[in-house]
């Protein structure tokens, strides 16, 4: 089975904050800034959703051979003394 790459996840794009002078200052009920915004919250809630699909699809290529010696490196620097430079 062909792996994923991350062309076939792309990130979504934010939306386009409208100009000033797209606004016609009449008090719409559909404002282009409340649509704006609600666009926003709807990428928001997209990007969330893309980042945590991104980490479960690298955890498992990457969780098994760098746990370990990512800790063990973390008792070898307190051993010598040094500040831990990874918290």
């Amino acid at each position: 089975m062909p792996r994923a790459t991350p062309s076939d996840d792309p990130p979504p794009q934010p939306p386009v904050r409208p100009d000033l002078d797209d606004c016609c200052h009449s008090g719409c009920t559909q404002c282009v800034f409340d649509l704006y915004d609600e666009a926003l919250e709807r990428y928001e809630i997209a990007l969330a959703a893309w980042h945590k699909r991104q980490a479960h699809k690298a955890r498992p290529d990457t969780q098994g051979a760098k746990s370990k010696p990512q800790a063990d490196a973390r008792r070898s620097t307190a051993r010598r003394g040094k500040p831990n430079s990874h918290r």
